[in-house]
């Protein structure tokens, strides 16, 4: 079972200016059936988890450390 976690950064809040900031750190919270179709599902600034467009961020990839500190967080 992995562990490992997905993070993406913000570079677009057009239409949810309230909802996301841009340049934040979100973590995808794992939604398969939303992925196919090009989404993902994060918590956002309301506090609850809704679905994005992936156009609206860049996956990012991070040292192990920095996961790490950002889950415990």
């Amino acid at each position: 079972m992995s562990t490992h976690k997905k993070f993406v950064i913000c570079i677009n809040n057009k239409n949810h200016e309230a909802s996301l900031i841009p340049r934040k750190i979100y973590e995808v919270i794992p939604d398969e059936r939303a992925e196919k179709d090009d989404f993902i599902r994060i918590i956002d600034e309301s506090g609850e988890d809704y679905l994005y467009h992936t156009n609206q961020f860049v996956f990012l990839e991070l040292p192990l450390e920095i996961e790490q500190a950002l889950v415990a967080a």
